[in-house]
């Protein structure tokens, strides 16, 4: 893999009531995604927490996935953090387990360090971690991370890096900005913000979408970008993902989401959320599969 492209799952991160990853809820639940139609996962991105995970925790709990028998090439996990030792380090973890790719957020706190500042963060990873393996997803969330990663930064890295820097998430939401990087760096596979701008992207050379809501509708959205891909009029399913994420999205998507798998399996663990957040209730759970209806059916099913 060169360019991905495809639906991608930010994957939730279950915990037990003490705190720890559920290993169990964490194997099952990327299985089912994946078996609902998800090319890739990715682990320990914003839907997964990640900000509130040890790397410790972070590489263990990926290698419990390879260890359950899930290709390492349908993993990208996310690796950015603040300090470019422990990004080194997450990132030749994932790398040298065979990962498909990582995505990393620019280093953020230091908001004034600009995209010379940004270009060196991202180019001395590339060179600490040296090896040619590594695929890299440029992470672009500013209204979380404070930091923007530009088309022009997208388009230099691309040119220096070109093995290597070959994605960009944009989870900002700014359709003018993901159209500005998909022409300012041609040969990076960009991805908007969700699936609520996934037929729009496609038809303007976008390669699909990471999406926190392919965590609990990966197969409906899979079979909106072939059906996309394949010319195929798509305008009721396209309204059908985007009333569902919609609901999801307004209850608060980590929260809303771990709230519904909470009720449709049974296991309260679902609820549980590290700080800062709140843990999720029952109750959000039951009402938002009433108001999801029939576009919810499928969930908790294998």
């Amino acid at each position: 893999m060169i360019r991905p492209q495809g639906t991608i799952a930010p994957i939730l991160t279950p915990f037990e009531n003490d705190g720890r990853i559920a290993r169990d809820l964490w194997i099952s639940h990327a299985r089912w995604v994946l078996d609902q139609g998800a090319h890739f996962l990715s682990p320990f991105g914003t839907t997964g927490e990640a900000l509130s995970v040890s790397l410790r925790e972070r590489m263990q709990a990926l290698e419990w996935l390879v260890e359950a028998g899930i290709s390492p090439g349908r993993l990208m996990p996310g690796t950015g953090v603040t300090a470019l030792a422990e990004t080194v380090e997450l990132t030749a973890h994932a790398v040298g387990l065979g990962c498909a790719g990582v995505m990393v957020l620019p280093s953020f706190f230091y908001t004034a360090a600009g995209g010379n500042g940004q270009a060196r963060y991202y180019g001395e990873l590339i060179e600490r971690v040296a090896n040619p393996a590594m695929r890299m997803i440029l992470y672009h969330i500013p209204q979380n991370s404070g930091v923007p990663v530009s088309p022009a930064l997208t388009a230099r890295l691309s040119e220096v890096f070109p093995d290597v820097v070959v994605a960009y998430k944009d989870s900002a939401g700014d359709w003018n900005n993901t159209a500005a990087v998909i022409a300012a760096a041609p040969s990076v596979a960009v991805f908007p913000s969700s699936e609520a701008q996934l037929t729009k992207g496609l038809a303007h050379g976008a390669a699909g979408c990471i999406s926190a809501t392919v965590n609990l509708n990966a197969a409906a959205i899979r079979a909106l970008y072939d059906a996309a891909l394949a010319g195929e009029d798509t305008t009721d399913a396209d309204a059908a993902i985007k009333a569902f994420r919609k609901i999801i999205q307004d209850a608060g998507l980590i929260a809303a989401m771990k709230a519904v798998l909470a009720v449709r399996s049974s296991d309260r663990r679902w609820l549980n959320l590290r700080a800062p957040h709140e843990n999720a209730t029952q109750a959000t759970g039951e009402a938002l599969l009433a108001l999801l209806g029939p576009l919810a059916d499928h969930i908790g099913r294998s």
